[in-house]
């Protein structure tokens, strides 16, 4: 899940929107599709290209390494079910539950800054602001827009700013400076049906959070029985170089832990 750097396909006098041009397939014939028996050649457009060329990069530079825990979530599922309506009627827009765990992650980023890091040549460089980058699917490409100072976002101010990045990356108005400077990438997997999956790092970062779909199971209880809870993977994907298990096992127990604590609507107003 790589950020490209649109600005970079093309020189720009000043920054533009990105243009929904770039997904166009160009059309002189040096580069139109052509059929070889029952296959057709299909050139990638510079947007395909430079996602490829960033895919590379990072699992050539990047020494991966994965961890997936399990979440329970019940409280946040009971959470949501009660404020949803309240939420669109107040504030406009639909409350899902995404803005909820980038808000968990950013607060176990700042017990665990380790994270928040870059490999730099033999160095490494924490940075000081939590720009968290999230991944947005659109038929032919991927783009990964930035929640810049994520740290300073309330549930609502990041249910806002993650569907105008989201909305923006769709209708092809996001800038090259929305896709930028980002520190850590959170995925919504789980909103494709995922349960479990493995995220290429967004290159030069230092991890990559993938949630995965919330579902139904039976969990054990203290007593000795059974109950249904509501339960969601994470999946870890790390750069080795920097982290290892031990600092990425208690990220994911913090991140565990502040999901938990989404239970009142004082947590999300």
């Amino acid at each position: 899940m790589l950020n490209v750097d649109v600005a970079s396909l093309k020189e720009k006098p000043e920054e533009k929107p990105v243009s929904r041009e770039l997904a166009v397939i160009e059309s002189d014939s040096s580069k139109e599709a052509s059929s070889k028996g029952a296959d057709t050649v299909v050139p990638a457009d510079g947007v395909r290209k430079a996602i490829a060329k960033k895919m590379v990069q990072s699992v050539n530079e990047i020494p991966h390494a994965w961890m997936m825990v399990e979440a329970d979530v019940t409280n946040l599922v009971t959470l949501r079910n009660l404020v949803k309506e309240t939420f669109k009627e107040r504030e406009g827009v639909s409350l899902s539950y995404f803005p909820f765990f980038v808000k968990a992650v950013v607060q176990a980023i700042k017990k665990h800054p380790v994270i928040n890091t870059t490999w730099d040549n033999g160095n490494i460089i924490y940075h000081k602001d939590i720009n968290i980058s999230i991944a947005v699917a659109t038929e032919e490409h991927l783009y990964v827009p930035v929640v810049q100072k994520a740290d300073e976002y309330s549930i609502v101010g990041l249910t806002k700013e993650i569907n105008r990045l989201a909305t923006g990356a769709r209708e092809g108005r996001l800038t090259s400076k929305e896709m930028q400077g980002g520190t850590m990438t959170v995925n919504n997997t789980g909103s494709f049906g995922s349960v479990q999956s493995m995220g290429i790092i967004n290159h030069p970062q230092a991890a990559i959070l993938q949630v995965e779909s919330i579902r139904k199971q039976l969990v054990p209880t203290d007593d000795g029985g059974f109950k249904a809870a509501d339960m969601v993977n994470l999946c870890l994907s790390i750069d080795h170089r920097i982290l290892d298990g031990l600092q990425a096992g208690r990220f994911l127990n913090d991140v565990k832990e502040n999901l938990k604590r989404f239970n009142d609507e004082a947590d999300v107003f």
